[in-house]
């Protein structure tokens, strides 16, 4: 039609069009201006900001949690299952550990959800969550509350004041690859000491043995077949540290001594597949080191396949001998450290009970967190199960072996020293457990071998140790009535000091 001429187009119409959109949008923007003006959030100066949400992670070393949902008040968390044990058909867990950035200060509450689903609801109570802001000093949460109606573990931290608004938080003190692989430097660099592979993890991770001193017997001591008892490889850096004398300029006495009388081999880290995992009690593949050591029914075990590290461990112990056997662990449930040992072997008598006995004893002279009275009710005679480490050790060596458990609980009564000054027991105590096992093999030591019944001292008697709940509960309050008068007489001796005081004056 325009070529034909019979409509015919103003030259303006375009810059009319884009006049009429630039006044539209000169409205608009007066219309937004007027309503932010009109807005309670903007009137008299407020600057009030949207709250955002906490954030949660896990993707580092040994992390272990998956978000419900997360605001900006509030977090509800699950701790992630390891894989399927083959063995024991089930998903074991109970480790977690997390950082939490919170986006601006204030109380943050925090849940566990399926807490009462893990594998040992029974070790929440009286739990105290784990937080620390450089993961280097680690501290216990108060509030921590475990409703077990509910089966959820629950607390609250102030994200603000003194706090970080970035904080971890964990079932015990981690420790992490980084640092045994740092703690596996020092020892190598450390006269006296030769460092090697028993052989290699499914993840391709060197299983490292520490090996000091030349005596004729041997002591093996392996650490976290479970790897989220964490306070295995802060009792191998204790034990190490003494041993070696990596905090000072040379080893101590002792350590001299039992150097040129046992031969140790320390396996600082059983399972490090399953710990950079965040797993609870299994390897990479979800077989539960400590129940690998023998075969079971049609199950068997260890295998190069399934369980290398219990395969090549087990090869080593058997071309050295093994003169003394410990195997550490922690407990969820217990809140005392204590030794469980090979009463259900068929080696089990006269012999082994008193070596048992007088080291349990010498054990809690050296450091007050070992006790004999509290432990695992020990098996019936000849009903011990050989798939388990301490037990296939005792039963093929004939020799004194034995699993140490440390707990996750902060408040350790058999320790009323700690009590009393508001301690817990936590990663430096664990390393302080591991530094005084030293005095206890040296208290046993000559007896090992060669003697058909030890003679030890009444002290040393063999205790048979009790998992009953109503004596451990008796036990707990035992102790707090012993530290209540240990107060009372202090505080009883203040003030008789301080009326001598005055009425001197």
């Amino acid at each position: 039609f325009l070529k034909a001429g019979r409509i015919r187009a103003p030259r303006c119409c375009f810059a009319r069009s884009l006049c009429r959109c630039e006044s539209t949008t000169l409205l608009l923007r007066s219309l937004a201006v007027a309503a932010l003006r009109a807005s309670p959030s903007t009137r008299m100066g407020s600057s009030a900001a949207p709250a955002i949400a906490v954030s949660i992670s896990s993707a580092f070393d040994a992390g272990n949690i998956d978000v419900t949902s997360a605001d900006a008040s509030s977090v509800r968390l699950k701790v992630r299952p390891d894989p399927p044990t083959e063995l024991e058909k089930k998903c074991h867990s109970q480790w977690f550990y997390f950082r939490a950035s919170a986006g601006q200060p204030g109380v943050v509450s925090y849940e566990i959800s399926n807490a009462g689903a893990t594998s040992y609801p029974e070790g929440w109570k009286a739990l105290k969550v784990c937080a620390s802001a450089d993961r280097k000093v680690w501290t216990r949460v108060d509030t921590t509350n475990y409703a077990a109606d509910a089966g959820a573990l629950r607390w609250t931290y102030d994200h603000g004041g003194a706090n970080p608004c970035s904080v971890y938080f964990a079932y015990f003190d981690p420790y992490d690859y980084e640092r045994h692989l740092d703690l596996i430097a020092r020892c190598a660099a450390a006269p006296g000491s030769r460092v090697r592979s028993l052989g290699q993890t499914l993840d391709g991770r060197e299983l490292d043995c520490v090996e000091v001193g030349d005596g004729p017997k041997h002591v093996w001591v392996i650490h976290r077949q479970h790897p989220g008892e964490s306070q295995a490889s802060w009792f191998a850096e204790g034990l190490l540290r003494r041993l070696l004398g990596l905090d000072s300029s040379a080893p101590d006495g002792l350590s001299v001594s039992l150097r040129r009388k046992f031969t140790f081999h320390v396996v600082p880290n059983m399972n490090p597949d399953g710990a950079v995992r965040g797993h609870l009690r299994t390897n990479a593949c979800g077989a539960n080191l400590n129940r690998e050591w023998a075969t079971t029914g049609e199950y068997e075990a260890p295998t190069p396949r399934r369980s290398p590290e219990v395969f090549h461990a087990l090869r080593a112990m058997d071309a050295s001998g093994v003169d003394a056997f410990v195997d550490v662990h922690g407990d969820e449930a217990l809140p005392v450290a204590f030794i469980a040992g090979a009463e259900g072997c068929e080696v089990w008598g006269p012999r082994l009970k008193a070596l048992q006995g007088a080291f349990v004893a010498a054990y809690a002279r050296a450091n007050p967190d070992m006790q004999a009275e509290l432990g695992y009710d020990p098996d019936p005679p000849l009903k011990a199960n050989l798939a388990i480490c301490s037990n296939q050790v005792a039963a093929r060596f004939d020799c004194l072996a034995v699993t140490l458990e440390m707990p996750f609980k902060g408040s350790n009564p058999s320790n009323l020293a700690a009590l009393s000054s508001g301690g817990t027991f936590q990663g430096p105590r664990a390393a302080a457990l591991g530094a005084s096992l030293l005095d206890a093999l040296s208290h046993v030591g000559p007896s090992l071998r060669g003697v058909a019944e030890p003679a030890f001292g009444e002290a040393d008697a063999y205790v048979v140790p009790v998992e009953d709940a109503a004596v451990v509960a008796a036990f707990v309050e035992a102790q707090e009535a012993a530290l209540e008068k240990e107060r009372q007489a202090a505080a009883d001796a203040a003030d008789a000091a301080s009326a001598g005081g005055c009425s001197l004056g």
